[in-house]
């Protein structure tokens, strides 16, 4: 098979579309027939050797971590599932023609394969984030960076448990923050006066998934610092806000099983933009440049 890789650290040129090993499903597993991968910020931190923590490359590097397409190999355990299935889910190396994945659902009939691939990893994300945050009916959420992968979906999560939200982004992608529910603020330098006046002074709590607003402004939106929730500033711990990268807050089965059934209920609309692997290159430029409204994917 072929499969996006790299050799050495650097800018988007580094990247190759090129043979790879066949991967296998192992226990509690399956592997797809990639239609479909998106492109999220780990992917371009990684092959820039950014999470290399100084050390040199060694080896191949591989891509990808969430993926759409049709089930060909069940790993043993597997039950619910069938080989010829579509489905999409989140795994490791998904860049490829084939990947396997550890956590799926049945991708509704009516959702596009590039629209699966993208609800993976920003799908659990949001669902992470509004959930340590414990929004509910009636709440007013502000997420700071509403237009990207996470931020548009985790905008369209809160209003479909029934919360207010204000987000932020360039004025560029107001009319886009509108479209999806939101009441669109400009960030920057004074968002959070500006926040405060959209929401008229009440903010229940905050998901940052930008990175950008200082996160002592953010804590001055709520009653306590922990209703403040990133997945983008590490920094923010000491602070009193809640830091998440995963893992240990994750509950990726019901994550999925939730992005779904909002896909196929229309309440969550993801906006793509598709490139085939082989410019693969184009689409991490402009992932790497900030701006993107929506997601980024990739088709074999």
């Amino acid at each position: 098979m072929r499969a996006l890789q790299y050799t050495a650290y650097g800018d988007p040129d580094v990247l190759r579309w090129t043979d790879a090993p066949d991967p296998h499903a192992g226990p509690g597993q399956i592997r797809i027939a990639v239609r479909a991968a998106s492109v999220n910020p780990i992917d371009w931190k990684a092959f820039s050797g950014m999470t290399a923590g100084g050390k040199p490359m060694t080896g191949t590097g591989y891509l990808g971590y969430d993926a759409a397409g049709v089930v060909d190999e069940v790993g043993e355990g597997v039950t619910g599932v069938s080989v010829g299935d579509d489905v999409f889910g989140q795994g490791r190396n998904t860049q490829a023609e084939y990947a396997v994945l550890d956590s799926w659902v049945a991708k509704p009939p009516s959702v596009d394969w590039a629209v699966a691939a993208a609800a993976g990893v920003a799908g659990e994300t949001a669902e992470r984030g509004l959930r340590l945050l414990d929004v509910k009916a009636g709440d007013t959420v502000f997420v700071d960076g509403g237009a990207g992968g996470v931020g548009a979906v985790a905008v369209q999560m809160a209003i479909a448990r029934g919360a207010k939200v204000v987000a932020s982004a360039g004025e560029g992608n107001h009319d886009y923050l509108r479209e999806i529910g939101a009441t669109p603020v400009r960030y920057g330098d004074g968002v959070v006066e500006r926040v405060r006046e959209a929401a008229d002074g009440r903010i229940d709590a905050v998901f940052d998934v930008a990175g950008k607003t200082p996160i002592e402004e953010l804590i001055g939106l709520v009653r306590e610092p922990s209703q403040v929730v990133t997945i983008a500033n590490f920094a923010a711990g000491p602070a009193g806000a809640r830091v998440t990268g995963g893992r240990a807050d994750s509950r990726p089965a019901q994550a999925l099983a939730l992005a779904a059934e909002l896909l196929a209920q229309n309440k969550l609309v993801i906006k793509v933009q598709t490139f085939p692997f082989e410019r693969a290159a184009e689409a991490y430029r402009i992932s790497r440049g900030g701006h993107v409204r929506g997601k980024l994917v990739l088709l074999p």
